[in-house]
């Protein structure tokens, strides 16, 4: 009886340690599984402040919003003027919306440092400036050329009340280019045999590897000069009669802020903190630049994957 109650005994120990067992587990599984929720809902929590800042606060902390009275508003343009630089149309355009629309601006400066690039952009941020100027007749604009502003540069500025420059400024450059290299002599000698297939009598027009045709050639002089009478009828329509009447002025060539004062290319010499302060009379300056944010990037970043993924999986081979 004794030995058999031992028995029972132990057998109850046995379970009663496995169930004690079990339960640990399950109380050490449903911990872990708690916490990994939690750092789930936390890096959610994370995610959307996040996106929130990147969203709705503003790229430049410097805005509008912080200054009372009435302020000079900037916005620069840095280097070349294409789709895919900050020196964009789109982010222009943004800055001086930004700039006319606040009711403490007294006055709009475009600070210019650029060589060129688009006449398509360039083209586009003249436009608006020509548009805002009709509906804030009372707000002035004046373009200030740092170290540069030349073709797509000043093509923008022509489009200012007035224009101003450094005496070492270089300015002009009113013209088009189109530039390539051909390679038809190089092959020929290497042995290398160009085939190019198309469908389109032109289709191959400026293949770098296949002698010109007197045909493209008159095609594409057209062309660029069309794109350079546009050039200057903007030029001329900015400046009216301060431009010296002197055809050098659109060969193409490039002047001092000096030597530009004298042809009628800019108004006058003086710096952003001249023009806000003497000119505009508002010393107060507020940075309208609109700038890449990382939300931006992360997008351009994305498109640019997906056209990738996308180009590769139609692509003919």
């Amino acid at each position: 009886m004794n030995e058999t109650q031992s028995n029972r005994n132990g057998t109850m120990s046995e379970f009663e340690q496995s169930l004690v067992n079990r339960i640990a587990i399950e109380a050490i599984a449903e911990q872990r599984r708690a916490r990994r929720w939690g750092i789930f809902f936390k890096f959610l929590l994370a995610l959307y402040v996040l996106i929130f800042l990147l969203l709705y606060l503003p790229p430049d902390m410097g805005g509008g919003a912080i200054v009372g009275g009435k302020h000079t508003a900037l916005i620069d343009i840095e280097g070349v003027i294409a789709a895919d630089t900050e020196a964009n149309a789109d982010y222009i355009v943004s800055g001086l919306r930004a700039a006319f629309e606040d009711g403490n601006t007294a006055g709009v400066i475009l600070r210019i440092n650029s060589p060129g690039g688009s006449p398509v952009q360039a083209g586009y941020v003249n436009d608006e400036i020509k548009r805002l100027r009709g509906l804030y007749p009372d707000i002035p604009l004046y373009a200030v050329i740092t170290d540069i502003c030349a073709s797509g540069g000043y093509y923008i500025a022509a489009a200012a009340d007035e224009i101003y420059a450094n005496k070492a400024s270089v300015v002009g450059s009113i013209g088009v280019v189109m530039s390539g290299f051909g390679f038809v002599d190089a092959i020929e000698k290497l042995g290398i045999e160009r085939r190019l297939m198309h469908a389109g009598e032109n289709k191959g027009l400026l293949d770098p590897f296949s002698p010109l045709e007197t045909e493209e050639v008159e095609h594409v002089d057209k062309l660029l000069n069309e794109v350079y009478q546009q050039f200057i009828d903007v030029v001329k329509t900015g400046r009216g009669n301060r431009l010296k009447d002197d055809e050098i002025i659109f060969s193409g060539l490039i002047w001092t802020g000096e030597q530009s004062l004298e042809l009628g290319l800019v108004d006058a010499l003086g710096s952003a903190g001249f023009v806000a302060r003497e000119i505009i009379g508002a010393e107060e300056i507020v940075d309208y630049t609109r700038h890449e944010t990382y939300l931006d990037r992360f997008a351009n970043q994305i498109g640019a994957t997906v056209a990738r993924l996308l180009s590769s999986k139609f692509e003919l081979r």
